[in-house]
């Protein structure tokens, strides 16, 4: 038996600005660990990452017909679930025999709306994508009943079927490290046109899961709350294997990656005693940043952390159940600057439920007031999977009609909840704030240059920049994003 996978590339609804935000940018991780894991079992594997390969859906049926798989899997994301109903509607045109599977968080919430929307779409895998994959590609092959595989929703004979949630994988040190030599396609931490990274580039995990309970975050719904590290000589390892294999830099797609500072510490350390000349970034809380985790992260090549700031309004921060504070924002901020960190982004989210016009300022402003380099500012969107999401619902601000309408792409909170502030005057606040953050501040600018001519990864990014400044420019009038379900479910 074989299978064939595919990461799609953005639905035709999205503007050009948006798609490429969103799709092609990193390898899709969660995909290579399945097939890396259904290889070892001898099951024969092909991938498709659409986007990155610039293929058209006509492109894409005929990547599928020229493989001949008996089964199609993608792995969705709310950008891109359109799009891979479409393909899936040609290719069953094609060949009625083919079974089609859909995963990854787009799945896991939207099972029953999937399945009953899209005929074409015959099974939806929830949550980690591994062992319930295995199972089910097993399971088809034998012919065995699907009742009996955990953690999919699946037609039968016009009915739908869900099985009991699978447990979560508790020892992911067990899990193969991904095969990336399926992927024939050379990634650079693209947004918005701008490269991130000008060498070889690929993502890797040390953890998965977090603790915490963001209302805004869909991961909670997953793993319930917990985080499951890998060991640091595990990670270790895969670094050491990537290294030999020619890459030099690497993004950590860990949900709470500083989370346990002496791990990371550890690991730091290693990468510094095994002379890895490699370059990295990753996600962290503020509130698990101090100066010596940040000093130990830079010796060991750390270039961009990027930080969960959400808002400068502690009613807001509570809102979210963020369990941070404004003041450990600042001395985060401050701790990586003054560690020598080459780039400190910082995200923020607007438009929550009640906020107000003085505090969406306020949060804007904030950017301005600590040392970031890059400020990424979200209006607050909702998807199935979130706390809000389903508190809309329950207020009666995502009637039956609403949310038959919203459920795939997501909907603002400034849309529907009467109380909010409209949605466009946000928008034109949030292109404001932008627009003075990196215009309209002499002195934020020579600052940025002289830290360009200290840095030689800020000068090699800028290098890799000049001839994209047009595109990257017009992009970032535009980089208005939903907070929401892209950022979460980075490995399935």
């Amino acid at each position: 038996m074989k299978i064939a996978f595919i990461s799609p590339g953005a639905n035709e609804e999205l503007s050009l600005t948006e798609k490429s935000k969103v799709i092609g940018a990193w390898p899709p991780l969660g995909i290579l660990y399945i097939a890396t894991l259904l290889r070892q079992e001898g099951i024969e594997v092909a991938i498709l990452d659409q986007a990155a390969e610039g293929y058209s859906i006509k492109e894409t049926i005929q990547w599928v017909e020229k493989q001949n798989p008996d089964i199609l899997g993608f792995s969705a994301l709310a950008s891109s679930g359109r799009n891979a109903a479409r393909i899936a509607q040609k290719v069953k045109q094609n060949d009625s025999d083919i079974i089609t599977v859909f995963g990854n968080y787009y799945a896991t919430f939207n099972d029953y709306r999937i399945l009953e929307t899209y005929p074409q779409v015959d099974i939806a895998v929830r949550g980690e994508g591994e062992e319930t994959t295995k199972e089910l590609v097993q399971a088809l092959e034998e012919r065995r009943p699907l009742r009996k595989v955990k953690g999919i929703t699946f037609r039968e004979k016009n009915k739908l079927y869900a099985t009991p949630d699978r447990p979560l994988i508790e020892n992911i040190d067990a899990l193969p490290i991904p095969d990336r030599t399926m992927l024939n396609v050379d990634y650079h931490s693209t947004l918005v046109g701008a490269i991130g990274a000008p060498k070889k580039f690929t993502t890797l995990l040390s953890s998965r899961g977090c603790p915490y309970r963001c209302r805004f975050c869909g991961c909670q719904n997953i793993v319930h709350g917990t985080w499951r590290p890998r060991s640091v000589e595990k990670t270790l390892e895969e670094l050491q294997l990537l290294a030999s294999e020619g890459y030099r830099q690497f993004l950590f797609v860990d949900d709470s990656f500083t989370i346990n500072q002496k791990r990371i510490i550890k690991l730091c350390r290693e990468i510094i005693r095994e002379k890895l000349d490699i370059d990295w970034m990753c996600e962290g809380r503020v509130n698990h940043a101090s100066y010596g985790l940040m000093r130990s992260m830079v010796k060991a090549g750390c270039k961009i952390i990027y930080f969960g700031i959400e808002s400068a309004n502690q009613r807001i921060l509570d809102y979210y159940r963020k369990q941070i504070t404004p003041q450990q924002s600042k001395t985060a901020v401050k701790a990586a600057r003054k560690a020598g960190m080459d780039i400190i982004v910082g995200s923020f989210i607007v438009g929550a439920p009640t906020e107000t016009r003085q505090e969406i300022c306020k949060t804007l402003k904030f950017a301005q007031e600590i040392p970031l380099d890059i400020p990424q500012y979200n209006i607050l969107g909702i998807f199935p999977g979130m706390a809000i999401w389903n508190e809309a619902k329950a207020e009666g601000h995502l009637t039956g009609e609403l949310e038959s309408r919203y459920w795939e792409m997501g909907i603002a909170i400034a849309k529907i909840y009467p109380n909010t502030v409209p949605y466009e005057e946000i928008k034109d606040l949030v292109r404001h704030y932008y627009r003075k953050f990196f215009t309209r501040r002499p002195i934020f600018l020579l600052d940025q240059l002289a830290l360009t001519m200290k840095s030689s990864f800020r000068f090699n990014v800028v290098k890799a920049n000049l001839s994209r400044v047009g595109s990257i420019l017009r992009g970032w009038k535009d980089f208005v994003a939903f907070e929401g379900e892209e950022d979460n479910m980075t490995e399935n």
